[in-house]
C-alpha cells in the first residue's frame, strides 16, 4: 500500500484538473460518436490520419524519449500515406506541414483504402502511442483501434490494441471484452491474454468482496454513496484531517461506493482503497491486525490483475538447470540451431535437422517437418510473449534482461509439464550475465538467437555447430501465424550479429554456416 496522502493522486496529463475520483472515463478517452458493435466509435481512415497529422506537429522538439520515438512513427506513417496519394499540386511548404497537407486534402480513391502497408503503419503508431502512457496518446491509440476496427471488424492486431488501451484506460469491462474478441480470432496466445482476462475478472470479484465487506462494516455509508464520488471523497478527508473519524468513515466509504456505481476507472478505485486502508491504519496507531481481512481481499485483486491465477506455482516439478549443468547436457553432442526465416520455410532439409543430436529453435517457430524438422529439443525464448511455451520440449531457456519481469513471465506463462528442464538465473541473460559483455562493447539489445549462439560458442563442448538458414531476416520471417504481424524490431542489431557470426564460421553455404 502507498504512504497516506491529504489528497487525490495527482491528475494525469488531460485528466480532470480536480484530481477527483469522478468515475469519468472520458476524462481518458475520446467522447462517444456513432458507436457500433462492441462500442468501436465509427471512425474514416481520412479523419484517423488527420488526427495523427495534427498529433504529430504536438510533438515537434519534444524531450521526452517515448514521444520522440512516436514522432518517428508518426511521420512513417504519414509519409506511407503520402506515397500512396495522387500527387499534391507543388508548393513551397515541405516537411511536416507537407505531409499534414497532403493527408488532409488529397482527394479519396485507392489511397483511403486500408491497405496491409497503411495497416501495419498505424498499428505501429498506436502501439507506440500506448507505451507513451500519456492520456493524449491514449486517446490517439483508441481512435487508431476504432478506425483499424472499422474497416477490418476481424483484425487480431486491432482487438489487440484497442485491449491494450483499455486496460490502461482502467476500463476493464471493455477490456476483458476486446480481449474476448481477439481471443476468438486466433489460435496462438501467445501473448498470455486468457490468463489476463481471468486476472481481470478474479480480480474484480476480489474487489467486490472487498467493497461489500466495507458496506457490511459501515452502514452509514448507504447515505453518501448517491452524491458525486469527487465532493463525497474530500469531505471524508477534510473531516479526517481535522480529526472527526466517526464523520470522517461513512463519507470515505460512500465516496468508494459512488465510483463503483460511477464505474470508476479501475487504478483510480485501487488508488483510493489504498489511501483508505493507509488512513484506517494510522487511526488504528499503525496495528494493521484488526484490517486483514479487508487487506487481504486488497492484496488478491492487486495480485490478480498483475498476474493473473496461478494454477500450479511449483511450477510442474520442472528441474531447474544452471550453467554448468547446461554445459554437461550440451557436451558432446552435435547441435543444429533453426532459423525463423523464410529461407527455412521453402527448404527441403527436414530430415537433415532431425538428424542432429540436438535441435534448437527460437520464439515464435513453426514446424513443417518437410522443411524445418519435427523435433524441438531446446526452445530459447525471450520472456516477453508465450509463443511456443506448451509445446514439449526437453529443455527451455528463458531470456530476459530484468530479473523482475523475468521471474514475473515465468510465474504467468509456464506451462507446467511441457518441459524437463527449464534455465535459472544463471541462464536468463548469457551476453551481459555470462559474458559481462557491457553496452559500451555491444549496445544492442541481443536477440534470443544470439544469445543462445554466443553461450553455445562460449561453451564450447559441441563438436557440431550449426545455424541453418540464418539470413538475418533477408528472406523475410517465418514464424506462427499470430506472430507475423509482430515488426522485426529495431532495438536488435542484425548486422553486428551477422559479421559475429561470420567472423567465426568455419563454413558458409546457402543454408548452412557451420561454426565448428
Amino acid at each position: 500500500m502507498t504512504k497516506a496522502r491529504n489528497r487525490w493522486p495527482r491528475p494525469r496529463d488531460g485528466e480532470n484538473p480536480t484530481g477527483a475520483p469522478d468515475g469519468r472515463v472520458s476524462s481518458h478517452v475520446p467522447p462517444a460518436g456513432n458507436k457500433g458493435n462492441n462500442g468501436i466509435n465509427a471512425t474514416g481512415l481520412d479523419e484517423c490520419l488527420r488526427a495523427c497529422a495534427v498529433h504529430s506537429g504536438k510533438l515537434v522538439a519534444t524531450l521526452d524519449r517515448r514521444r520522440t520515438e512516436l514522432a518517428e512513427k508518426l511521420r512513417q506513417l504519414l509519409a506511407t500515406q503520402a506515397m500512396a496519394q495522387v500527387p499534391a499540386p507543388a508548393s513551397a511548404a515541405s516537411g511536416a506541414t507537407a505531409l499534414i497537407r497532403r493527408a488532409t486534402k488529397a482527394p479519396a480513391g485507392p489511397a483511403d483504402e486500408l491497405s496491409g502497408e497503411l495497416l501495419d503503419a498505424l498499428l505501429a503508431v498506436g502501439s507506440k502511442a500506448l507505451e507513451c502512457g500519456y492520456d493524449d496518446e491514449l486517446r490517439l491509440a483508441l481512435l487508431i483501434s476504432d478506425t483499424v476496427l472499422t474497416r477490418r471488424r476481424n483484425s487480431r492486431a486491432g482487438w489487440r490494441l484497442r485491449a491494450r488501451t483499455l486496460e490502461a484506460v482502467g476500463d476493464e469491462p471493455a477490456t476483458v471484452e476486446a480481449y474476448a474478441r481477439y481471443l476468438a480470432l486466433t489460435d496462438d496466445d501467445g501473448f498470455g491474454v486468457a490468463p489476463r482476462i481471468a486476472g481481470m475478472r478474479e480480480g474484480g470479484r476480489r474487489q467486490d468482496e472487498l467493497l461489500r465487506l466495507l458496506e457490511r462494516e459501515c452502514p452509514q455509508a448507504a447515505a453518501y454513496s448517491a452524491g458525486p464520488a469527487t465532493d463525497v471523497w474530500a469531505e471524508g478527508l477534510a473531516l479526517h484531517a481535522r480529526g472527526s473519524l466517526e464523520q470522517a468513515e461513512p463519507r470515505l466509504v460512500g465516496a468508494l461506493l459512488a465510483m463503483e456505481r460511477e464505474n470508476s476507472p479501475v487504478p483510480d478505485i485501487q488508488a483510493a482503497v489504498s489511501q483508505y486502508l493507509d488512513l484506517r491504519i494510522e487511526a488504528n496507531g499503525g496495528r494493521a491486525a484488526e484490517l486483514r481481512e479487508l487487506i487481504t481481499l486488497y492484496a488478491e485483486q492487486r495480485r490478480s490483475r498483475m498476474r493473473g491465477p496461478v494454477a500450479d506455482p511449483t511450477f510442474g516439478g520442472v528441474d531447474w538447470i544452471s550453467l554448468g549443468e547446461f554445459r554437461n547436457q550440451i557436451a558432446g553432442k552435435s547441435i543444429c540451431l533453426i532459423a525463423n526465416s523464410q529461407r527455412v520455410g521453402r527448404s527441403s532439409l527436414g530430415a537433415e535437422i532431425d538428424a542432429y543430436d540436438l535441435v534448437v529453435r527460437f520464439n515464435s517457430y513453426k514446424i513443417d517437418a518437410a522443411a524445418t524438422g519435427s523435433r524441438t529439443d531446446i526452445h530459447a525464448t525471450i520472456h516477453k510473449h508465450g509463443f511456443n511455451w506448451d509445446q514439449p520440449v526437453m529443455t527451455r531457456l528463458v531470456f530476459g534482461g530484468v530479473s523482475g519481469d523475468w521471474k514475473h513471465s515465468l510465474r504467468n506463462r509456464l506451462v507446467p509439464g511441457a518441459q524437463r528442464y527449464l534455465g535459472d538465473e544463471s541462464l536468463r541473460w548469457p551476453l551481459r550475465n555470462v559474458g559481462k559483455v557491457g553496452t559500451d562493447v555491444w549496445s544492442s539489445i541481443p536477440t534470443s538467437g544470439f544469445n543462445m549462439l554466443w553461450l553455445l560458442d562460449f561453451l564450447d563442448v559441441s563438436p557440431t555447430l550449426d545455424l541453418i538458414g540464418f539470413d538475418f531476416y533477408e528472406s523475410g520471417a517465418y514464424r506462427l501465424q499470430e506472430a507475423m504481424r509482430m515488426p522485426i524490431t529495431s532495438v536488435h542489431e542484425y548486422t553486428s550479429e551477422k559479421a559475429w557470426v561470420m567472423e567465426r564460421a568455419q563454413s558458409v553455404s546457402d543454408m548452412r554456416i557451420s561454426l565448428r
